[in-house]
């Protein structure tokens, strides 16, 4: 089944070896130790040896580089101790390439000799007789971080589960194995839950979006298209895009939004929210920004999420469940007697304390069901449980906070990790508009998750890092992969690759290299004078 859900990728990515330069690998392996004066091998395969556990890794090597008549054999050792002195870990390898011997990838995992399959694509190049080599030597490599990931927002607008896989395809590619789902929001509701199918029918559906403005204008917030826009993914089609991104050794986190963000689920369903406030009356919004509408702390609204967890977490493996937690704001529980009323019954001060009782109600509701919970950092306001996950997205300052707690932390900061910011040089049409900030690819590479005033033990609880791409402004999936690339490959480097030796000099002139990879994908990336690589249609569905 495993190679099957591969396929789509052995097909595309077989071909990309004909435009590497040798050695120019990204993310940067940890050493790459040449053989100097031997020759190289030619990577015309006759035979790919296997474990049982390295089947499915087996079955991509063979795919892209077996060839009528070639003489090379690939080797894959599961090991279950260092090679030549070199630890692995649970996600690296090593591959030797001797001449006359047949080609050795070690790992522990299949995580690792799929990641060794990786570096084999872009290690591999073209010689002059048209075939392909490998280099003679030894690379030995592992990540840096265990969480390296990218979020999609598709709250706000919805992509569908082809440019979800192609996403993960790409993912893939540059050894990122956490996929951040961001399913709902204000402006959306993206998942099916069939105890409460409204969430769907009405909460997946907003009246209309802002038009697209005029030269320099990404938004006319003043006028609205008047179309319908919605969409979502069904149980099935998580189930798939979830064993989709196993195959790639990929960890999917849904995120389902709580208290605050939840417009479009309360409009669904308002017995859940403070419909005991004045002017009262939820609905699926079509502006963007934050809104008032939150969830009630009423114990009919837990039972509500918990029965969407019930639904969820079999279906999503990963230990982790991101709950949002973010920009809630707190008006309506300041107005609602019910919420006041709980803050008096459990002595809590102020409405920031009653989300942290909300937040670790929550918690306990994940944990009966095997789940971790994760959050952005605004989950700490109020007081942060012991056992929560915080993504730090805000200020560093709240990564401090919580590893001081003794809380595990993603770093996830605008400074660094918001591809929505612009990335440098755009066009002048409204299909170019950003949210806001300055974020080039210089400044990703810059980017170090540990922040300096960590002590060695706080920076253990640094899992790692991921980027985000809220998509108000990404109206389309030609503009996602405009905003997300080249700068998710400096962020794979970031997570990926020993902080010793990092070189922005170095990474550019293999940058050069990698692109030609993403071209022979025709991905549609932002080039350096600010032009799509392959398309300006980037508007609305475009």
């Amino acid at each position: 089944m495993r190679t099957a859900l591969l396929r789509p990728l052995t097909l595309v990515l077989a071909a990309l070896a004909a435009v590497a330069a040798a050695g120019d690998i990204i993310p940067r392996p940890v050493t790459v130790a040449p053989l100097m004066d031997a020759p190289a091998t030619v990577l015309t395969v006759s035979r790919v040896e296997a474990p049982e556990a390295f089947k499915a890794e087996a079955g991509l090597i063979r795919s892209a580089f077996a060839a009528p008549g070639g003489a090379t054999v690939i080797r894959l050792v599961k090991v279950d101790a260092p090679v030549k002195g070199f630890e692995t870990g649970d996600e690296g390898y090593v591959i030797e390439t001797l001449p006359g011997q047949p080609i050795v990838i070690s790992a522990r995992t299949a995580a690792g000799a799929f990641y060794a399959y990786q570096t084999l694509l872009q290690a591999a190049y073209a010689g002059n007789d048209g075939k392909r080599y490998l280099a003679p030597g030894v690379i030995m490599d592992k990540p840096r971080f265990a969480w390296r990931g990218m979020m999609l927002d598709e709250g706000r607008h919805f992509f569908g589960k082809e440019k979800v896989k192609r996403f993960l395809d790409l993912m893939a590619m540059h050894k990122l194995n956490v996929f951040h789902w961001h399913l709902t929001e204000d402006q959306g509701w993206r998942v099916e839950i069939k105890k409460w199918p409204k969430l769907t029918t009405v909460g997946s559906v907003r009246a209309e979006s802002h038009v697209l403005g005029g030269k320099e204008v990404a938004y006319d917030r003043n006028q609205y298209d008047g179309k319908p826009y919605g969409g979502f993914h069904t149980q099935d089609d998580l189930r798939e895009i979830v064993a989709y991104a196993k195959a790639r050794h990929i960890h999917v986190v849904p995120e389902i939004e709580m208290p605050g963000h939840a417009a479009a689920a309360i409009a669904a369903y308002p017995q859940f929210g403070n419909d005991d406030i004045p002017g009262y009356a939820p609905k699926v919004k079509s502006q963007w920004g934050v809104h008032p509408y939150i969830f009630a702390p009423k114990e009919e609204t837990f039972r509500f999420l918990d029965d969407i967890f019930a639904e969820l977490t079999p279906i999503f493996p990963s230990p982790f469940f991101h709950i949002g937690g973010d920009e809630a704001p707190k008006d309506q529980w300041k107005k609602s007697k019910f919420a006041q009323s709980v803050m008096k019954r459990e002595g809590l001060k102020d409405e920031h304390e009653l989300q942290s009782y909300f937040i670790k109600r929550v918690e306990k509701l994940l944990n009966a069901r095997g789940k971790k919970l994760i959050g952005w950092d605004e989950i700490q306001e109020g007081g942060l449980s012991k056992t929560a996950t915080m993504m730090v997205w805000r200020d560093w300052k709240w990564a401090k906070h919580a590893v001081e707690n003794g809380n595990s932390i993603v770093m996830a900061p605008t400074s660094h990790t918001y591809f929505d910011y612009s990335p440098g040089n755009r066009g002048q049409g409204p299909q170019y508009g950003v949210i806001g900030g300055h974020l080039p690819i210089d400044k990703v590479y810059s980017f170090e998750p540990i922040p300096g005033n960590f002590t060695p033990q706080e920076a253990k609880l640094v899992l790692g890092a991921q980027a985000q791409l809220w998509s108000e402004y990404l109206y389309g999936w030609n503009k996602v992969e405009y905003m997300a690339f080249p700068r998710a490959c400096a962020l794979a480097e970031v997570v990926w690759s020993p902080k010793e030796g990092k070189s922005w000099d170095d990474f550019q002139r293999r940058l050069g290299t990698h692109l030609g990879r993403l071209d022979a994908l025709k991905v549609n990336y932002h080039r350096p004078d600010g032009t799509p690589a392959v398309t300006d249609r980037m508007g609305m569905g475009e």
